[in-house]
């Protein structure tokens, strides 16, 4: 937890020239003495979201992507998808960067939540920095509950070392924080937001709410959000009528699902493309420097059980690139599928944002909550699920289709149904971990592909320097099997 004090680093970096000139050295730059106006408000606020691009950075995705039943870590992140094994030092320190990460976002959002108030501003700007801090801060500590279990709880600006301590608080109270923030940014972020800005609207607080409700398996609440959304009139599904044209959802900063995402530009590049491509595979990545450390387990349900119909799998699945002659050229027979979905375009720059929140979602959140919460689907979670399904095999989704899933399907099958749906859609987004936790499949997932699967690592190990730095945590108290 000593990374938290970046604070300090944080407010001199958005202290404007003319501060910088005061005689106040800027060594001793406090909250005190820098929330003083609006100006200082955004720049917080600002401070907050980019702490974003650590967090949903490729040390998290790479943790949630490689525990993932469909894939397999290469080089140094093998571990990881082995579940026979401990994580090694190595994974055991990106696991705690993460924490870190998450961390230095609460303290973040902590300074704006106890500092902001207090500034004479414009009180419908203030309401919404607010309502962002709020939003980010619940953000942080789902992932953090969600891959810890019970943490601390840190409401207050750490800026000294007394602010240190504190035990980890229990998972229901942790939920509880994330509920309560979630709802104050609810009612106080604008309905919408400019295109391609990356900041969060009431749409993102909703779906972060639905994601909670259904993690916590409240399926009313889940739906509603859900269907909030839907109907909110501000997104649209993407036609798709060939496996290309997935790329207009992400390969494209604005785009009509785009509920919340991480944004990129030329001066600040996902390593995406990196991660997933061979060096100088056309049109993926055309980046010389592709690692292609995350590698398809085609005996997962991404193999030949996928239908080559949908056109999902042509998407995120190749075996063929472009070469310099303009020939195809078949990958080695050493890794003869690479994951497709994220890349880089010929000017060398990420011309995506990597999502958070995707219209998709709401979709599937509602049919699997409604699904749940009256006992089997509804004609409604039906009809949702269904155009997911049907826009994925290039059918219109608001009309029938030959691939629909049938009526009459128990609650169980039709569960089942919507969770074969996500994997399907949200592959190397790093949701799929999380839904086989949430359902208690990941052992059964595991042992489908023929993993030994290690209970132990359905939570991470809090990090040694969090044991020796804060008072309230003992090695009696990391998780078990670490």
């Amino acid at each position: 937890m000593k990374k938290i004090f970046v604070f300090f680093l944080f407010v001199a970096g958005f202290s404007s020239c003319k501060k910088v000139l005061q005689e106040i050295p800027q060594s001793f730059i406090t909250s005190s003495n820098f929330y003083k106006n609006e100006s200082d408000a955004e720049s917080a606020i600002t401070g907050v979201y980019s702490s974003l691009g650590d967090n949903y950075g490729i040390t998290y995705w790479l943790l949630l992507v490689n525990q993932a039943d469909y894939e397999n870590g290469r080089g140094s992140q093998a571990p990881i998808s082995d579940f026979s094994h401990i994580l090694n030092p190595t994974n055991i320190e990106r696991v705690a960067a993460v924490w870190s990460s998450f961390y230095r976002t609460v303290n973040r959002a902590n300074t704006v939540i106890n500092n902001v108030p207090k500034i004479n501003m414009d009180p419908t700007i203030k309401n919404r920095i607010l309502a962002e801090a709020h939003f980010l801060r619940a953000m942080a500590y789902f992932d953090l509950v969600r891959g810890w279990g019970a943490v601390p709880i840190k409401t207050k600006e750490s800026n000294n070392i007394s602010a240190v301590a504190s035990p980890r608080a229990p998972v229901d109270s942790v939920y509880a924080l994330i509920i309560s923030d979630a709802k104050i940014a609810e009612s106080g972020l604008p309905q919408s937001v400019g295109a391609a800005t990356g900041t969060a609207s009431e749409r993102a607080a909703k779906m972060l709410l639905a994601e909670v409700y259904l993690t916590r398996e409240d399926w009313s609440q889940a739906a509603k959000e859900a269907d909030d959304v839907i109907n909110s009139g501000q997104y649209s599904l993407v036609q798709v009528h060939t496996s290309s044209d997935f790329y207009k959802i992400f390969a494209t900063d604005t785009n009509p699902e785009d509920i919340f995402s991480i944004h990129y530009s030329p001066t600040s590049q996902s390593q995406l493309p990196q991660y997933l491509s061979r060096p100088n595979t056309p049109p993926y990545n055309y980046s010389s420097s592709g690692v292609f450390a995350w590698l398809p387990n085609m005996n997962s349900f991404i193999g030949k059980s996928w239908n080559n119909q949908d056109l999902r799998k042509s998407f995120n699945l190749y075996t063929k690139y472009i070469g310099p002659n303009g020939d195809s050229v078949s990958l080695p027979s050493t890794v003869p599928v690479l994951f497709g979905k994220f890349i880089t375009d010929p000017q060398g720059f990420s011309s995506y944002s990597a999502p958070i929140f995707r219209y998709t979602e709401a979709f599937l959140i509602y049919a699997e909550a409604a699904c749940m919460a009256n006992g089997g689907p509804t004609s409604l979670a039906l009809e949702r699920l269904n155009m997911i399904k049907r826009r994925a095999y290039g059918y219109d989704p608001s009309q029938p289709s030959p691939v629909d899933y049938s009526q009459g399907l128990s609650e169980t099958q039709f569960r089942d149904s919507v969770l074969k749906e996500r994997a399907y859609s949200f592959i190397v987004e790093g949701k799929r971990w999380w839904d086989l936790v949430r359902t208690h499949t990941a052992a059964h997932a595991m042992a489908a592909v023929g993993k030994t699967f290690n209970n132990a690592r359905l939570l991470w190990p809090i990090p040694l320097e969090e044991i020796q730095s804060n008072p309230d945590i003992t090695e009696k108290d990391q998780n078990p099997g670490y």
